[in-house]
């Protein structure tokens, strides 16, 4: 009776209990820690908000401004040498076995929880219990499990949920999400989406659709991905426990407008990353026919340009240094592509500079626009009508 809990499982039934305890945790990991405190997409109502408090203190014995704190950091300086943790700087082997050791030391950069924890919790129970004592919550965690499931089985699934987030979180979503995986949106950074349906990690499988809309509540945005996540918020929101304030935009169509208008350029700088996904169709319907003639007319040259197809649709910013000088050379045998390639750069940079007007910038989308259709190119022809219609 020493070693028995109150629950008397078997083995499969201690996995069951296992895999729905550190569910809760994951769960409140994407929905209180990533969706409404790094990034405010969502308000919770303070029962909600304190359950996951108090279950993250319990399970994880994580302070909730050292995570808030570095996950932003990691958006605002990634992939690069400031990174927390980009396994394109330390290595994905690096990141994904021992993320955990990187999120520790940066938990100790004051400047960091300085710059980058404002407006966490900060009330009585934060300072003297959940941040003052955090591994007392994992001891009361370990007693009540031992309690439940027996010595054994409690010691146990206690070291699964130690172990949980610090794996899948800190190691995979930042490692592998950074590293595998495909690419809806060509956000400026190395993010990926790992699978489509986002239910074990909660929706955080679906990484790539973060980094292009971060603030969004809602992780998926084909109707093929699912993001568990957003289901539970769903059922918080339908209990009047959680509050969204934001989802990916939802781009809108009318008929092609004459000219280039300021309602034109909110649509197409709201919804950049639809434009840039449409205009990747244009470039790599470009590149099918261009392929097609160079391989007519110079055999050398075409199987430079397939050998570099994956870099035609990337940011020139995200092409290492002698895969651009290449893919430039051989651009420069080509007539359309080079012309649609080079014009994807010209607009990108209507919405990157910061420091113009917004009459400027209608300008400037104007001008793209009537180049884009005096080029020739069918392909680019099409695209400028389209980006007419965002509205």
């Amino acid at each position: 009776m020493l070693f028995s809990g109150i629950f008397d499982l078997p083995w499969w039934g201690c996995v069951v209990a296992m895999l729905a305890l550190t569910h809760v945790t994951i769960a409140a990991v994407t929905i209180f820690l990533h969706r409404c405190q790094a990034h405010r997409a969502l308000d919770l109502h303070p029962a909600a908000s304190h359950f996951f408090r108090l279950w993250l203190w319990l399970t994880t014995g994580m302070v909730t401004k050292e995570w808030v704190a570095i996950h932003r950091k990691h958006h605002a300086k990634c992939e690069t040498a400031e990174d927390p943790h980009s396994p394109q700087i330390y290595g994905l082997n690096r990141v994904l076995w021992l993320g955990v050791f990187l999120y520790v030391k940066e938990a100790f950069n004051r400047q960091t929880l300085a710059r980058y924890g404002h407006g966490t919790p900060d009330d009585w129970i934060e300072r003297n219990l959940y941040s003052g004592h955090s591994m007392l919550g994992l001891v009361l965690m370990g007693a009540v499990n031992i309690a439940l499931f027996g010595l054994v089985p409690g010691a146990l699934i206690l070291i699964a949920q130690i172990v949980w987030i610090p794996f899948w979180a800190a190691g995979v979503i930042n490692g592998i999400g950074h590293f595998w995986g495909y690419r809806s949106w060509d956000s400026p950074d190395a993010s990926t989406n790992i699978v489509p349906w986002g239910i074990l990690i909660g929706g955080e499988e679906l990484h790539n659709n973060h980094h292009a809309y971060a603030s969004a509540a809602k992780l998926s945005n084909k109707w093929y991905e699912l993001d568990i996540g957003w289901l539970y918020i769903r059922i918080l929101s339908a209990l009047g426990l959680a509050s969204v304030k934001k989802v990916p935009p939802m781009p809108r169509f009318t008929a092609a407008k004459s000219t280039v208008d300021m309602e034109t350029l909110q649509s197409v700088i709201a919804n950049r990353y639809d434009v840039l996904a449409k205009y990747a169709k244009s470039l790599k319907a470009t590149y099918v026919e261009e392929l097609s003639k160079l391989r007519q007319m110079a055999p050398q040259d075409a199987e430079v340009l397939k050998r570099l197809r994956r870099w035609i649709t990337r940011d020139e910013k995200a092409v290492p240094a002698q895969q651009k000088a290449e893919l430039q050379q051989v651009l420069a045998r080509t007539g359309a592509l080079q012309t649609v390639y080079t014009m994807r750069r010209d607009l990108v940079a209507v919405w990157e500079r910061s420091n113009a007007s917004r009459e400027q910038l209608v300008k400037e989308l104007q001008d793209w626009c009537h180049r884009a259709e005096a080029s020739g190119v069918r392909h680019l022809v099409e695209f400028s009508q389209r980006l007419r219609c965002y509205a």
